[in-house]
């Protein structure tokens, strides 16, 4: 299984995973990154009674005493992470795969939601419970959907998806499109035209890249 620490480490050939296995209710897909474009639904975009409240996330679902912020960290770190009282995780080593910067410091990550909340609720997630829009804010199920990269980075995109915003690290971005691609097939999100347009595009040029993903539900 390629990790989310390996990310963008080799771009070519590679194959995106799921953290868990699939049940037979919810089978994987597998697709190159071309078709998962093609399979996007097409829609406009309306961010109309957005907030970002509506989304409850960095909750401790398992209730381990780790938030969903400190799970990804103690997932994604490359060393063994220095954890104290609380779960607070004050040390390790993370790879930002967005522009390739090493960190062992955790103050400097942000975890980034790989589709952001605002842009899921634009694609979707407006029509959703609040508990479904909570189940996507700590997404644990899948390494595509949470990614720690520097706050840098991570404050750059905002809410930005890819027809306006890709990560800076060139080597990075056929990586970033299965990642995106992948969120949004999993959650059942649509696409506006300029998204699949970038998509599109990107998908061209990165070779037989192979996008798995399993459906959240």
């Amino acid at each position: 299984m390629i990790t989310k620490s390996m990310r963008g480490l080799a771009a070519a050939a590679l194959t995106v995973l799921p953290l868990l296995a699939a049940t037979p209710s919810q089978a994987a897909e597998v697709v190159t990154l071309t078709e998962a474009v093609q399979q996007l639904p097409l829609a406009a975009e309306s961010r109309a009674g957005y907030q970002r409240s509506s989304f409850r996330h960095w909750v401790d679902a398992d209730r381990d005493s780790c938030s969903t912020r400190a799970e990804v960290l103690l997932d994604e770190s490359r060393i063994p992470a220095t954890v104290e009282a609380g779960c607070k995780v004050t040390a390790g080593e993370w790879f930002s795969y967005y522009d390739g910067v090493v960190l062992t410091a955790p103050g400097g990550l942000d975890i980034d939601h790989m589709v952001p909340l605002a842009e899921a609720w634009d694609s979707g997630a407006s029509q959703w419970t609040a508990t479904e829009r909570e189940a996507y804010a700590n997404d644990l199920g899948s390494e595509r959907s949470l990614v720690a990269v520097t706050a840098k980075t991570n404050r750059s995109k905002a809410d930005q998806d890819p027809s306006t915003w890709l990560p800076p690290s060139a080597g990075a971005r056929c990586t970033y499109a299965v990642d995106w691609v992948a969120t949004k097939l999993r959650w059942n999100l649509t696409a506006d035209q300029p998204e699949v347009e970038a998509l599109t595009t990107i998908a061209e040029g990165c070779g037989p890249l192979t996008v798995q993903y399993q459906p959240a539900s």
